[in-house]
């Protein structure tokens, strides 16, 4: 084997993941998602994802010059030479996964690359001002095991919706006052809240805000209720996710269509009608229950019946 394709070796048959934990580094698996591994030592924090051309590759969340390939990763933390790197992964080529197993990781675009290196280095915040003061959103909720960590802050003060594909991060949705916009380079997919695996209902909404609205107006007693927005008019895309999404659900789940009372609304309503029969079409599955909740007013979305809500005087309640 030359230099160059034993350096090529190092960089695509090396798992840089197994590689850390071997200095010391583990999982975070709360911050981790499909594509993408997050690995922590004392204040070290690293993402591992592959490239384009199947190369392991990490970014520094501490220190953005910090970056690269397994090589860099070793140089930089160990000061050493290229050729005592040579000397330290030989030895790892060929040989097999060992504990802990990661799942794979599929090739991403350098446009994937991009967006989440900008999302990962956004505030994830305890309280978000927009939320809370301009759209009626409660704090308790936003901070709440189902919600926190699903959004961030960005160094603009917007509010970040991150949306996930099947391979992980592909885009976020920004909103402000008045404002709003999507991440340069990123692709549509859909937000989720997180989810647990006795969740019984699928929330489905056009906008996280309206997703986080209506949460707040019909609270799950009993934790059940896992929540998604599609970020506007869904691309074929993002139905296929929603299809995907549904057919993962559990037997007799609900999925809840929880969009506006206008015209829009009601078109989308119907996307989502259609994806759940066409996942029952293609399942077998006759137990999925179907629900379209829409506002009562003609022209509401959900936010605005929550900061309706909130504005009753209590005696009125």
């Amino acid at each position: 084997m030359n230099q160059d394709s034993e350096l090529d070796a190092f960089k695509r048959e090396i798992d840089l993941r197994q590689f850390a934990v071997s200095l010391g580094y583990e999982m975070d698996r709360r911050e981790s998602w499909r594509g993408s591994t997050v690995l922590r030592r004392d204040a070290d924090k690293i993402v591992v994802k592959r490239n384009g051309n199947g190369h392991y590759v990490f970014f520094s969340l501490r220190d953005d010059s910090d970056n690269g390939t397994l090589i860099d990763f070793l140089q930089r933390r160990q000061n050493l030479s290229l050729g005592a790197v040579r000397q330290i992964l030989r030895p790892w080529i060929g040989r097999p996964a060992t504990s802990p197993q990661f799942p794979a990781l599929e090739p991403s675009s350098p446009n994937r690359m991009r967006v989440e290196g900008a999302y990962r280095r956004m505030a994830n915040a305890r309280r978000y001002a927009y939320l809370e003061q301009e759209r009626g959103v409660p704090a308790a909720l936003l901070l709440s095991p189902r919600f926190a960590g699903r959004l961030r802050i960005d160094s603009r003060g917007n509010t970040v919706f991150p949306h996930f594909d099947a391979a992980g991060l592909c885009g976020y949705e920004i909103k402000n006052c008045g404002f709003t916009g999507f991440a340069a380079g990123g692709q549509k997919g859909l937000w989720f809240s997180h989810t647990q695996p006795d969740d019984r209902r699928l929330v489905l909404a056009e906008s996280g805000i309206d997703a986080l609205s209506y949460a707040a107006l019909f609270p799950d007693a009993v934790g059940q209720t896992r929540y998604a927005s599609l970020g506007g008019k869904p691309s074929s895309r993002q139905t296929g996710l929603v299809q995907a999404t549904i057919a993962r659900l559990p037997e007799g789940a609900e999925i809840v269509a929880a969009f506006d009372a206008d015209e829009t609304g009601r078109k989308l309503v119907d996307v989502i009608r259609e994806a759940v029969a066409s996942v029952a079409r293609r399942t077998g599955r006759s137990d999925l229950i179907f629900k379209a909740p829409l506002p009562a007013m003609d022209g509401e979305d959900w936010n605005l019946v929550l900061q309706n809500a909130r504005l009753v005087p209590a005696s009125q309640v």
